[in-house]
């Protein structure tokens, strides 16, 4: 809880995007990227990801949003757009999808945001798989997408004078993770009951990635922002204007770690690292460090997987 809570009042950060290198030549897909923090990692404040040269990808499920956010950065970065790549996270059979399509044009990518996601949807809500849509989403969605990229990540990482060496996955997390259960996971319930899925289930998701793979992957809390709070309010409470103007802060600051950490050469030494706002390294608590219930949970998802 502390932990959580001292993180809604972070001290002022010391990465502006201002100091995002030159990205020209660079491979970049943002999930998620019509909305919230996908969309400010995009932008994020006009000098991000597009106004240094990166050539993005903005993978989300919807074309006409998707449309209406593109016409919108290209208003607010002189001309520059990303690339619509049509992803459904809740369909596994559109997650493949996507990623031949990202294929046949690509040979490389530098950057992986796994960005979108939903936060706390009707119990009942599925998946096309038949998974809850908050599981499904965002972390069995993300977990096909991330590896079936791994091939080209990797082939990246080795081959890509501008990788040094290192292709990265950026996958937001939340403070959710503080209010995990003991376990870590809910076995008993993953994948169909909404009120199992915490986020500590994506951390550990992820270092079961990094300790599988070669890729540097890095779980990010971006901050608590409204973009998340516009289509939710917890059940038979009042909105609280005043706590929410104290604790959230604008998509454009959920931004600034992810970029920090996906930009800039510091990132390099964030594999396998949680971090907090604004653009520090925390720790997601003692059951992310558990390598045993990291490959149980990579053996659960890549079992759901198979067949798609």
């Amino acid at each position: 809880m502390g932990n959580a809570l001292s993180q809604s009042f972070p001290p002022k950060s010391l990465f502006l995007v201002e100091q995002i290198p030159d990205l020209t030549g660079q491979v970049i897909i943002v999930t998620g990227g019509n909305a919230g923090v996908g969309k400010e990692t995009c932008k994020a404040s006009r000098l991000a990801l597009l106004n240094k040269n990166a050539k993005v990808y903005l993978a989300a499920r919807s074309k006409s949003r998707a449309d209406d956010a593109i016409e919108w950065l290209k208003s607010e970065t002189n001309g520059k757009a990303p690339i619509f790549l049509e992803l459904d996270l809740g369909n596994l059979a559109s997650v493949r999808k996507a990623v031949e399509d990202f294929k046949s044009k690509e040979q490389e990518l530098h950057v992986l945001f796994n960005n979108a996601g939903v936060m706390m949807p009707p119990v009942e809500q599925r998946t096309s798989d038949g998974y809850d849509l908050q599981f499904g989403t965002n972390v069995l969605g993300h977990y096909f997408f991330t590896v079936l990229l791994l091939p080209t990540l990797i082939h990246t990482a080795k081959n890509s004078p501008l990788a040094n060496g290192h292709a990265r996955v950026i996958n937001t997390s939340s403070s959710a993770v503080y209010f995990a259960p003991k376990t870590g996971i809910a076995w008993e319930t993953l994948g169909t009951d909404a009120s199992s899925i915490i986020s500590i289930q994506e951390a550990r998701h992820q270092h079961a990635l990094c300790s599988k793979q070669a890729t540097g992957q890095t779980l990010c809390r971006s901050g608590n922002y409204f973009e998340l709070t516009q289509s939710w309010k917890p059940p038979d409470r009042p909105s609280t204007p005043s706590t929410v103007g104290l604790m959230f802060y604008p998509a454009s600051y959920g931004a600034l770690t992810q970029l920090w950490s996906g930009t800039t050469p510091d990132g390099e030494s964030h594999n396998g690292k949680f971090l907090i706002p604004w653009a520090r390294i925390g720790d997601a608590g003692p059951s992310s460090h558990d390598e045993k219930l990291a490959e149980k949970l990579w053996d659960w998802l890549e079992e759901h997987v198979k067949g798609h």
